[in-house]
């Protein structure tokens, strides 16, 4: 083979090569998941990670005829900035929806999957596959450990009950006893220009009771109009 067809492989289509591997490997497994950024989002971001490191080592080779006495080779500045642009990128996919916090999994795996574009890209074969290796197997293989690992679960509840008649917040205290639920302090907010009285309280569920229990108490209860029941684990 002729060598410098053979030196454009080493230096550049194997690098490439295994960031697309590497990044498509940890996108399938998001895009199996039904998540926002998937196999295209990864590849993308593991690919951008590598051929910018290779034009950072190979700062030789650039057009121009830059001088080899001015040019100074830092691929780490390089790396710098790559996982600062991705930081930003990753914020797009993290979201707050009631007491839950959603996509930070998604959000590290793309930030790591930079990571492993840096790698591939400066040349580190062997600790970007076993780091392509971790990442999976954190990603599937824990999946089921922390589904297992036993955690005191937390809910918010927000309940409007109509206004006329006394005050809600004794039937709604008396709801969650019944549950074995301690309830704290109460929210209290008026909505609907005056017609619905609003109760907002954060539980923690003991005894087996699950958001789905409470629900079907208030869907019992003529009174209230609406509620909505949040879990806080993603």
């Amino acid at each position: 083979m002729d060598p410098a067809l053979t030196a454009l492989l080493v230096d550049y289509a194997a690098p490439i090569a295994a960031a697309a591997l590497a990044g498509g490997l940890v996108g399938l497994e998001r895009e199996w998941r039904g998540h926002p950024a998937g196999l295209r989002t990864h590849m993308l971001v593991c690919l951008a990670s590598a051929l910018l490191m290779l034009a950072a080592v190979h700062q030789l080779d650039w057009p121009g005829g830059f001088p080899a006495e001015v040019v100074r080779i830092d691929p780490v500045r390089m790396a710098h900035g790559v996982l600062t642009g991705v930081g930003f990128l990753c914020g797009g996919v993290i979201f707050r929806q009631g007491l839950s916090v959603h996509g930070l999994t998604t959000a590290a795996s793309l930030w790591i999957t930079s990571a492993l574009g840096i790698l591939f890209g400066v040349g580190l074969y062997g600790l970007g596959v076993a780091g392509t290796a971790i990442v999976l197997v954190a990603l599937i293989g824990l999946r089921w450990v922390d589904e297992k690992i036993p955690r005191e679960r937390v809910t918010e509840i927000s309940v409007g009950y109509h206004r006329e008649g006394a005050s809600p917040a004794e039937t709604f205290r008396q709801l969650l006893l019944e549950l074995g639920l301690k309830p704290g302090k109460l929210g209290h907010r008026l909505c609907d220009e005056g017609r619905t009285i609003e109760l907002v309280a954060r539980l923690r569920l003991r005894g087996g009771v699950r958001g789905r229990d409470i629900a079907d108490r208030l869907l019992a209860d003529p009174r209230v109009v609406r509620f909505e029941v949040m879990p806080d684990h993603d």
